[in-house]
């Protein structure tokens, strides 16, 4: 049997001879005895302010003596901003798309309220992220990426964000494709500070809030420091009804007026007060469970609908009225559909201390706690002709349902003369009274424990550093809202007289084995007369608890290697270990499967660890002592990380990079790394689970057959499916029947696109195995001597990645299916389509999915990323700092498959440029800051044309932010207006700018 440590050298080659050679100087440096040096642990400073550990190396360097390019926001720019969490911070980078825990008007949810870093738009699985050069524990869960939610970060205690812009996974292993962002935490804090702010928009809506307290001192002479920070800040909901934008319930759908492919009309066109025709609230009534107008139950022509009190009054179905649909009227209005933004609540804890045991010694600890709860307003409870045939079908009712007022009886018996003599009659409904609360929450503690050494020590003229630490994380998450329990809706939406008394049904019947003592009817007719007691009855507590779990120990050595002609060569090498664990637990009622489409959810854990052995040189070629022409300086650099997975297995990553000083004052670097994302639990063996769900967009859907990457081929290959079905796009009351295949697919609108009709099937998949990618970057910095304080730099980063770990939905699946001109059957097979109408749905309608994640994705990104910072202070006019970073998304290209690529950049997803200035003005105890961000002109997708998008490019957008902050003695008042002229986002998109608007701030801060 080969063991561990022979695995890892075999077949190594140049990558072990760098490693052995790192490792044997750091084993004959580690018998010399230790000299007095201070220390400071990872991305802290020294006493020598020359040399710290920079994010990005393990080596201390210079900060600018970086190969890759690495971007900073300190605590000031947070002071500044008025920010009260890490993820506004980091939306400060234009490289970071931003964190807004916002729904995209798509009718999916707003969120969990997490925000992760998500570095050029690659997926936040793919960004690192660290604390003091350390890995975090996943606070997310389901079936996605290791993620760390920027929320849990203390303010109070973090000196500044470091984020390498590519690569990383050589110096810190997995997920560091994208790059890494590391919160580097204060070393020595002192005194107390007591801050507060309070915000709000200029519409008297959004009302946040924020309180911290950090407190720290020294001991011991001055030996040792402790510090503690608690913090508490507060957002809330907000819904789409609540700005000019998202409450237009925009939509398109298909355009009559369209005549062909290159006729200049758009194939759709925007439909403005978006509504349900087919349900409200109060209840809409058919004669027949099929969602068309014709169906409608009518008196004198004119529809009819239930009032709140539960008398029958017309309804207005809207215009423009086809499936789902209409524009205004009474139906239900697809604004409200969910909720726009999730509301937060966070409480953060945290300590951090250190003590020199010696000179040379120092012991360290970090302690973490984090609470934080989202609440978002998902899709409710509804009852609908949609879904006929289905547990969340419409209320079948008679005559005899004691809940019908006189009114409602004779009103319908005239409309429906049947209805009279015992006939049913068909409500389509949302409930929004069927349960205690419509909302969701997401609530997610998180511990972390750090106990960590380190040191320093010399031997001869060589200088070294070491560190061990270990840590223990933990979160326990759990999601929670009410559901519908079937069997019990059933009893109580069918009601009778007993005694007098409203009863269930099967109270009244002469079957005692059908009673129930605790069944309370429901009276479903108009909103808000379901009673206190059939909500108890109904109602089911659902959901699932998760725990992460991961135990990091680390340890590294680092120091001088030789002393060459061009400088002092330096190292680092690292071991790690790191066990992960993960367990779900569905609530009882999720295991029983009780509510939605019966799934038996069940519990699952699993878990994995990994050996990773990594290695670090810096070589300085050249110095300006050498006096070489045209090389003032020239270094460089290698790292190479061994992986041995238990689940993944074996990878081997590396980094090489040059920098090169031709002349004083300008730097230019370039760096080549091979970089891996290991799957994660979650991928791997997140629980099979079953659901009624929309299946997405549909590829053969009307409105879409004329987009996508190769839109010949995707028609082609929708109108080789419906010619072999000749019942696809049959609608259930024979519209289009005999019409040929190229008129049935012209005409066929899939409803499951826009609502539940699809059985969707979500787990993990156990064959998951490393994503791999290859970053080449180049750059320049310039630091004119003759301009003190200007620091310019440009970099160009190219990354590829292959064997991607991708979500796929239904959606992916089935484009991959039809954009291939040679589909995977496998792809097509992990979807199904209805073989003819089911009298709800026309046939072809996506009736079942899947969601899992596959090595399958292909991924490119091409940019350029830009800073320029200077600091100038002309005489008796104050201090000026300018500041400006820039993003060029000239590609962002992804494939599921590796064969049809989609194109995001140059769309509202990673525009063409994206760029900030920051400008601040300090004099005295004043200080003025102001902040432009800037959003590119372009498109709403990558292939919008006017054929297929009414409105296929989006303007550019600039929003406008300015603060003031003045110090009194130990008293600082600081306020501020974030979008001072509400500019809103980019019509039509919802999330291309600030949907928030004007909003007010102040705050205040006391120290001692």
């Amino acid at each position: 049997m080969i063991n561990r440590e022979s695995q890892v050298r075999i077949g190594k080659t140049g990558l072990a001879a760098l490693m052995v050679s790192t490792a044997a100087v750091a084993l004959v440096a580690g018998a010399a005895p230790a000299l007095a040096q201070d220390v400071a642990p990872a991305g802290s400073e020294t006493n020598d302010a020359s040399e710290i550990v920079v994010t990005g190396s393990r080596i201390r360097r210079d900060r600018a003596e970086e190969s890759s390019p690495l971007a900073v926001v300190n605590s000031q720019d947070i002071l500044d901003r008025g920010y009260t969490s890490a993820s506004q911070a980091l939306n400060q980078l234009t490289s970071n798309s931003p964190m807004l825990a916002q729904a995209d008007g798509s009718g999916a949810g707003s969120g969990s309220g997490q925000q992760f870093p998500d570095l050029f738009g690659l997926g936040a699985g793919r960004t690192l992220t660290l604390v003091n050069g350390r890995r975090m524990v996943t606070t997310s869960s389901g079936l996605g990426d290791a993620q760390v939610d920027a929320n849990i970060i203390p303010l109070g205690l973090l000196d500044r964000v470091e984020v390498v812009q590519g690569g990383g996974a050589a110096v810190y292993g997995s997920d560091a494709i994208a790059g890494v962002v590391n919160y580097v935490l204060k070393d020595n804090f002192e005194g107390i500070e007591l801050d507060g702010q309070n915000g709000i928009s200029s519409r008297g809506d959004y009302h946040t809030y924020s309180l911290r307290g950090t407190a720290g001192t020294n001991f011991a002479d001055g030996r040792g420091n402790i510090a503690v920070d608690v913090s508490y800040a507060k957002s809330p909901i907000l819904r789409f009804s609540q700005r000019p934008l998202s409450a237009l319930g925009r939509l398109t759908v298909s355009n009559p007026a369209d005549a062909g492919p290159n006729d200049g009309i758009p194939s759709v066109k925007e439909l403005l007060d978006a509504h349900f025709w087919e349900f409200n609230s109060n209840g809409v009534l058919f004669n027949i469970p099929a969602p068309f107008t014709q169906f409608l139950t009518r008196a004198n022509g004119t529809p009819l609908q239930f009032d709140p009190g539960g008398n029958v009054v017309p309804f207005d179905p809207g215009s423009d009225v086809g499936i789902p649909f209409a524009s205004g009227g009474d139906g239900f209005a697809y604004r409200d559909l969910v909720g726009l933004r999730t509301g937060t609540e966070r409480l953060t804890g945290n300590l951090i201390a250190h003590y020199d045991l010696t000179d040379a010694i120092t012991l360290r600890t970090e302690m973490l706690f984090a609470r934080t709860e989202g609440t978002e307003i998902p899709q409710g409870q509804s009852r609908t002709i949609l879904n006929f045939g289905t547990y969340a079908g419409p209320v079948i009712f008679t005559i005899n349902n004691p809940y019908l007022t006189d009114q409602a009886k004779a009103a319908l018996s005239a409309a429906n003369p049947g209805f009279g003599f015992g006939a049913p009659l068909f409500m389509s409904k949302y409930f929004y009274d069927l349960t205690p609360d419509n909302s969701q929450t997401y609530k997610t503690d998180s511990y972390r424990g750090l106990l960590a050494v380190d040191g320093d020590f010399s031997m001869g003229d060589r200088d070294f550093y070491w560190t061990v630490s270990g840590s223990y994380a933990r979160v326990d998450g759990r999601t929670r809202r009410w559901e519908v329990n079937n069997a019990k809706y059933n009893n109580a939406i069918n009601s009778a007289l007993s005694g007098g008394q409203i009863v269930c049904a099967i109270n009244a019947d002469a079957d005692p084995a059908n009673d129930d003592a605790n069944c309370a009817p429901i009276n479903p007719f108009g909103n808000g007369n379901v009673s206190q007691a059939a909500r108890n009855y109904v109602s089911v507590r659902a959901g699932q608890d998760y725990t992460n779990e991961q135990v990091d120990i680390l340890a590294t050595l680092g120091g001088d290697v030789a002393h060459l002609p061009g400088g002092t060569m330096k190292f680092s090498v690292a071991y790690e270990h790191r066990d992960e664990h993960v367990s779900y637990t569905p609530l009882e009622a999720n295991q029983a499967g009780l509510f939605g489409g019966g799934t038996m959810e069940v519990p699952q854990s699993a878990g994995y660890n990994t050996d990773e052995l990594s290695g670090e040189l810096l070589v300085p070629l050249v110095d300006r002592t050498m006096n070489v022409p045209v090389i003032r300086m020239l270094e460089a650099s290698a790292a190479g990380r061994l992986v041995d997975n238990s689940i993944a297995g074996k990878e081997q990553v590396w980094d090489l990079g040059l920098r090169w000083q031709p002349v004083d004052g300008v730097t230019l670097r370039v760096s080549r790394s091979r970089n891996f994302r290991a799957p994660t639990l979650a991928m791997l063996f997140a629980p099979s689970t079953t659901s009624l769900a929309a299946a997405g967009i549909d590829p053969c859907d009307a409105d879409r057959i004329t987009s996508g990457p190769n839109p010949s081929v995707r028609y082609d290959n929708c109108l080789a499916a419906f010619q072999a079905n000749p019942n696809y796009g049959v609608e259930a009351d024979g519209t289009n029947a005999g019409l040929s295949a190229a008129e049935r697919l012209a005409n066929f609108q899939d409803p499951s696109e826009n609502y539940e009709r699809a059985t969707i099937t979500t787990g993990g998949n156990p064959d998951l195995r490393n994503e791999i990618s290859d970053t080449f970057s180049y750059g320049i910095v310039i630091q004119p001597p003759f301009i003190p304080g200007l620091t310019i730099s440009a970099d160009r980063i190219e990354i590829d990645l292959k064997d991607g770990l991708s979500a796929f939905t239904t959606t992916d699946f089935a484009a991959t299916c039809y954009d291939n001109t040679d589909p995977d059957p496998a792809v097509c097979n992990a979807f199904t389509r209805l073989s003819a109408s089911d009298g709800v749905s026309p046939g072809g309608t996506i009736v079942t999915g899947t969601t899992t994640t596959f090595n399958a994705g292909v991924l490119k990104y091409r940019g350029e990323v830009y800073a320029l910072d200077y600091t100038f202070a002309p005489r008796d006019a104050g201090v000026f700092h300018l500041g400006i970073n820039a993003t060029h998304n000239t590609l962002l290209t992804t494939s599921v498959t590796g064969e049809t690529f989609e194109r995001t950049d140059n769309t509202y997803l990673k525009p063409t440029w994206e760029g900030r200035l920051n400008l601040d003005w300090t004099k005295g105890n004043v200080r003025v800051s102001y902040q432009a961000y800037y959003l590119d002109k372009t498109r709403a997708n990558y292939y919008a044309t006017i054929e297929n998008n009414p409105n296929p490019t989006l303007s550019s957008n600039l929003t406008h932010s300015i603060s003031a902050q003045v110090d009194v003695g130990g008293f600082t008042l600081r306020g501020g207006v974030d979008n001072f002229t509400d500019e809103g986002p980019s019509y039509p998109q919802i999330a291309y700018g600030d949907i928030l608007g004007r909003r007010f701030w102040v705050g205040a801060k006391i120290k001692m």
